[in-house]
């Protein structure tokens, strides 16, 4: 089979197409047929070196989905020709979160699905809806799992409920979508007036460009009538912000630091608003399956900016860091 591995190339690593014997699955065990993947950031810091894990050799990438070839002994209800998405965690099924968890993490602690075959095991794939392709698929394992945690899991929105949004990335979106499908008001940050307008497209109420209104809180807190926020999905390293523009007894979901997250935070606002701030790394097994079931009940569909081809996976790298992207940006194996 064909694969990429991560060689050190300078002070970063390079994409190489390996060729490895085809793998077989041990007890517990499947074999999957890549069909797609997706690129996160998470992906951009492995390559970089930056993400304090084995990088020389690694198989990049998390998202993936595919079709099962074989099974090994013992799995029980999962045969060849199933459609899955492999999971983020592969060793967590359900449950409260455990550091252990992050040596089973595709891409990081163990290898990812940029591969044509990939072994996975028994507990670590979800069957996709139908409604879904296999590109559609492969964005589900860390953005859609991401944003449905930072939301719903941990953040029990509710209908009604307003949403501040950063960015036009595969989380954003995704965390769009959602809350617009649970009944919410959404507030959409980004740079560009035309992804402002895609947004609107999908169903944001409001929407702010950062760099016409640097000091976007003030917006925010203008736009919900000084009364802020009751959920923020965190993801631009922009938390000092985010507690200014938050409700009385809301909840920020901390999911990533996309600009930096550098200098001092003032905690002080989270405690005199009697809120909440959650770290969101991704979810469990049972958490997919349920964020499967409302996607399948909604028949929503994840939003693609980019498909590459196999023999373009350094392309759709660039075209992630360029920060172009509105959704995610798939490899199509």
């Amino acid at each position: 089979m064909k694969c990429y591995e991560l060689t050190k190339a300078g002070e970063e690593f390079a994409l190489q197409l390996r060729e490895r014997p085809q793998p077989e699955p041990g007890p517990g065990q499947v074999r999957v047929r890549v069909h797609a993947c997706s690129l996160n950031y998470r992906d951009l810091l492995v390559r970089q070196g930056r993400y304090g894990r084995r990088t020389e050799g690694l198989v990049p990438l998390s998202d993936g989905a595919g079709e099962i070839e074989a099974v090994g002994a013992g799995v029980q209800g999962l045969q060849p020709g199933d459609r899955v998405a492999g999971c983020f965690f592969q060793g967590w099924s359900q449950g409260p979160f455990n550091a252990a968890f992050q040596d089973t993490a595709l891409g990081g602690g163990r290898d990812g699905v940029l591969t044509e075959q990939v072994i996975l095991e028994e507990h670590g794939v979800v069957c996709l809806p139908a409604h879904l392709s296999w590109a559609e698929g492969a964005c589900l394992p860390c953005a859609g799992l991401t944003a449905w945690n930072a939301l719903v899991t941990r953040g029990a929105l509710q209908r009604g409920a307003t949403v501040l949004l950063q960015g036009t990335g595969g989380v954003s979106i995704f965390a769009l979508q959602l809350a617009v499908a649970l009944g919410a008001q959404v507030i959409l940050l980004s740079s560009s007036d035309a992804k402002l307008g895609r947004g609107r497209a999908l169903g944001a109420a409001q929407t702010i460009n950062y760099h016409t209104f640097p000091d976007w809180e003030q917006e925010v807190w203008k736009l919900t009538e000084k009364r802020g926020v009751d959920h923020v999905v965190e993801v631009g390293g922009n938390l000092d912000k985010s507690l200014k523009c938050l409700a009385a007894g809301g909840h920020i979901a901390q999911v990533g630091v996309l600009g930096g997250g550098s200098g001092a935070i003032n905690l002080f606002p989270l405690a005199m608003k009697n809120a909440r701030l959650d770290g969101i790394y991704v979810g469990s097994r049972a958490d997919f399956e349920v964020m499967k079931d409302f996607l399948n009940k909604q028949q929503l569909h994840p939003v693609i900016d980019h498909i590459f081809p196999f023999d373009q996976a350094a392309e759709a790298y660039e075209h992630l860091a360029s920060g172009g992207h509105f959704g995610k940006v798939v490899i199509e194996v």
